[in-house]
């Protein structure tokens, strides 16, 4: 797995103007750049939402070679049939995780280098490191690690075997310098529609891909 990681994010989408029915037309622009993985992150829509989308996502992901992530929710990601399941340090852990999903990957957001160290003894598929850069996708941020955490981070991962995804604040501008330190770049912002209109994503995501060493 390397490369760009993009992140659906529901609720800056629905921030940024685009009507719900534009959450699909948003993803299958942004799986034009065959990211190893998409993750659909919907923090405030109803389970059952929540699950409509992730049904209509599988096959999108497929055509692409794209591996479908839940956030979240393992069970959803079951019913939904995703590849894999994203959790953050008040959700499952990695061993629960795969007690209700088994044979799925399972990712693991870490903020500092004792939560790091604690989510690679559990042996998960990846861990996601960041923000390494000030993000405004979550209303409660961590403090930022930058690129030399980042760095030591990527050591960890390294040792373990463990692929590491640097998430928070990454852009167009920034991802070559992050590519030199993560397998992969978690991306939102940087692939948000401007004003309400799907143009250009495409190209951003692609551009992105390009910039983080996937041509």
């Amino acid at each position: 797995m390397r490369g760009l990681y993009p992140i659906v994010d529901v609720d800056s989408l629905r921030e940024l103007g685009a009507a719900p029915h534009a959450i699909l037309s948003f993803a299958q622009r942004v799986l034009l750049a065959r990211p190893a993985l998409l993750q659909l992150r919907a923090k405030h829509l109803a389970a059952r939402d929540t699950l409509e989308l992730l049904r209509e996502l599988r096959p999108l992901c497929t055509e692409s070679g794209t591996r479908l992530i839940a956030n979240d929710r393992p069970d959803l990601a079951v019913l939904a049939r995703c590849d894999g399941v994203h959790v953050g340090q008040d959700d499952l852990t990695s061993t629960q995780v795969r007690s209700v999903a088994p044979g799925m990957l399972v990712g693991v957001s870490t903020h500092n280098l004792e939560q790091l160290e604690s989510a690679l003894s559990e042996l998960p598929d990846y861990v996601a490191f960041g923000p390494v850069f000030a993000t405004a996708s979550k209303e409660r941020p961590d403090p930022t690690v930058g690129l030399t955490l980042l760095a030591q981070a990527h050591a960890a991962a390294r040792r373990a075997g463990i692929p590491l995804v640097a998430i928070g604040g990454i852009d167009l501008e920034r991802a070559k310098a992050v590519a030199e330190h993560a397998e992969l770049a978690a991306v939102i912002g940087a692939l948000q529609p401007k004003r309400g209109s799907l143009e250009g994503v495409s190209e951003a995501a692609s551009a992105l891909q390009a910039a983080l060493g996937i041509r």
